[in-house]
This record gives C-alpha cells, structure tokens and sequence, in this order.
C-alpha cells in the first residue's frame, strides 16, 4: 500500500493559539487536497516553541517577570479537553486525514505543562496525546515529564504510526518500544535545527525499518512580536533553520533535508518497503534476541486499532 504524507515546516504563530490553530486548518485543506493522507507537524507549533527565554529562573532563584510570562505560556497553551481539540478533531473529519501535531499541552488538573504529540483520526477523532519523558535541559523549567501511558502506535488506514519527540530519540529503550509495536512510519517531530540531525533520522530508519518523518519550525526574529524580542537578544537572527527529512526504511533520503525556508516535504511512501528491508534486520523480530536481552516499558498501551469508515 501507498500512501502519501507532508511534513510542514512553517513558521508558528508564537503565542497566538487562534491563529495557530486557522493555521493549522489553512495547511490541512492545502495538503489533503493534494492527497496527502497524513499531515505532520513540528514540536510545540501551537504555542510555539519557546526558543531562547529563560522564564526568569537561575539555580536558586525565579523572577516575578519570569512567573508572569509563564502564565502568558500556559494561557496560549493546548487543552486536549477544550475547545481546540474539537477544532482539530473537525480539520481531520472535514479533510479525510490523519493529523500529528506537537503542541505545549495544558491540563484542567494542574498548573504544569507537557511537550506533546497530539494524535487526531478522520474516522475517531482525537485518538492520544504522547508526553514527552524527559524534557532537554531548561525545557525541564515549563515542561513535565510524560510516561509510558503516552508511548502510543496506531494501527491505522493509512499504516501503522507511532513516534517519539527531539532528544527522546536519543533514548534507545524509548526508541525500542516504537519498533516492539511494528511502526511503519515513525514520527518525529523536534526542534533540532542542526546539521547531524539528519544522521539521527537516517539511523533511525535504519534501526527501525520504517519510514521516519522528520519535522522542524523554521522561525527567525523578525517574526516575533516586538513584545518578545527582549527576550531574544544574543540568538542569531535565524532562530531555527529547519532540517525536516523525509527517510526509506533503507535510509535513503526520500525528501529534505529542508534548511533556511519555511516549506512543506511531500512523499509517496510504499509501506510494503518496511516489510522488505526486515529480510535484513528486524529489531524486534530476529535481531532481537530475546534469550539474551529482556525489555519491557510498564504501562505501555497495546497496539490502538483505529476502524476506518468501512468498519
């Protein structure tokens, strides 16, 4: 089976969860009227990824202007039980496509705040959100840690999809527990701009033997508002250059890698080419040896079967 994909490196609008979301649903329309059946986008597109502010906090001290922007982060932010999942839930319906988003999610139970990859069906709507587990360096300041609650794959029309976000594909135990659940196209969403992430792709695809779409914001000053500029002094002015890559099971290079531009990758990937590069290695069949290694990630849901229109 084939099926086609984008990933889209654009450029959020930082802050501003309204306009993020018609952004989302503009792009959508675009794409899925092209045939494009899956729509991949970056780590924390809505609100944007917060690149460059330290919140106010140094070791042993936070500042009452830190606190205040923090408020303005989580006021931006995603809620899975709000009314922006109904949006997305009817951009997925309206389109006929499957959608993968990061977002900065909030929750009604707390104050803390996830990076996560949020899952919509055009059939189910909502079907999950995954939690990053380990938030990189002062990501630890605004983001909470995920669980194995959140290490989902979804046995879908259009392939089995599952994936894992930034520096949690550093992880090989968190990389291992996509490859148990036989995922076919791998997402992964970041906010790596950097040259040897491509290499992280490539080897991925390769460990995995899945398609690995690799999906990044591209976002220079000029596109922040005044207001957050202060913020910024001292980062270049390209905040972040892109590096989305679309990559085979064999580790070819299908589409990207995309640097210095804002732009969409599109894909025709033939699925039965991640059962034919198995001949070779499969990291949870033969090559696992499982007389001599053990795994296993308490807590991690079954395989979700996602019934199309016909079921």
């Amino acid at each position: 089976m084939k099926v086609k994909v984008a990933v889209i490196q654009e450029s959020p609008a930082f802050f501003d969860k309204e306009a993020g979301l018609q952004q989302v649903a503009h792009l959508c329309e675009t794409y899925a009227a092209q045939g494009c059946r899956l729509i991949l986008f970056p780590e924390s597109f809505i609100p944007g990824y917060p690149r460059g502010f330290t919140f106010g906090a140094r070791v042993g001290s936070r500042s009452e202007a830190g606190r205040v922007l923090y408020a303005e982060y989580h006021r931006s932010s995603f809620s899975t039980e709000g009314k922006e999942r109904a949006f997305l839930e009817e951009v997925a319906r309206k389109n006929g496509i499957y959608l993968a988003i990061g977002v900065t999610e909030k929750v009604p139970e707390h104050g803390s705040l996830y990076c996560s990859l949020l899952y919509f069906s055009p059939y189910t709507g909502f079907m999950g959100s995954h939690r990053k587990l380990k938030p990189t360096g002062s990501e630890r300041l605004v983001w909470a840690e995920g669980d194995a609650s959140g290490l989902l794959t979804f046995d879908t029309p259009v392939g089995r999809i599952g994936g894992l976000i930034c520096w949690e594909n550093y992880m090989p135990l968190a990389r291992q527990a996509m490859y148990r659940k036989g995922v076919q196209i791998y997402l992964a969403p970041t906010a790596d701009g950097r040259p040897g992430w491509t290499a992280t792709l490539r080897h991925i695809a390769l460990e995995g033997r899945c398609f690995v779409l690799g999906c990044n914001q591209f976002m220079r000053k000029d596109m922040y508002a005044d207001a957050y500029l202060p913020y910024l002094e001292g980062e270049p002015e390209v905040m972040c250059p892109g590096g989305s890559a679309i990559i085979s099971p064999s580790g070819e290079v299908l589409q990207g890698p995309l640097n210095g531009e804002a732009g969409v990758l599109v894909a025709d990937l033939d699925l039965e080419e991640t059962v034919r590069t198995k001949l070779d290695f499969d990291p949870h069949g033969h090559y696992a040896r499982h007389d001599v290694f053990q795994f296993d990630a308490p807590g991690q849901p079954e395989i979700r079967k996602d019934p199309d229109e016909t079921d």
